[in-house]
């Protein structure tokens, strides 16, 4: 499980929008969103930098936790 700290999320769109951002990279990715954490935990095949491209190209501060 890779965790990311996301910053700008405020609501369940914004969960929505980074859970499909990284799922179109990986289709069978597990993503759980913690608004008040301001977290993401994603378990995917994909290495941490292709996850942080994906979150960030919606529009996401991310970074490795």
């Amino acid at each position: 499980m890779q965790v990311f700290n996301v910053q700008g999320m405020t609501c369940g769109h914004c969960v929505k929008a980074v859970t499909r951002a990284v799922q179109e990279k990986d289709a069978a990715a597990q993503v759980e969103v913690d608004l008040a954490a301001r977290q993401v935990r994603v378990r995917s095949v994909l290495e941490a930098p292709q996850l942080l491209a994906a979150i960030r190209e919606e529009g996401y501060e991310a970074q490795v936790a």
